[in-house]
């Protein structure tokens, strides 16, 4: 524990760098699971899904 109070948390910069380093990483993560998610119930009946109906290919 100590090693992480000496490496993060000691400077206030360094602790912030991280906090928005963890912040963006789960900000990805999260907006992928969720995005996933979503595709995965809405299934059939999206744009991406549905397009080649009604679009003509050239």
């Amino acid at each position: 524990m100590s090693t992480a109070y000496n490496v993060l948390f000691r400077r206030n910069y360094t602790m912030l760098g991280a906090v928005f380093a963890g912040a963006f990483a789960f900000n990805l993560g999260y907006d992928s699971l969720m995005t996933k998610i979503w595709d995965n119930n809405n299934k059939g009946r999206q744009w991406k899904d549905i397009r080649h109906k009604y679009v003509e290919e050239e």
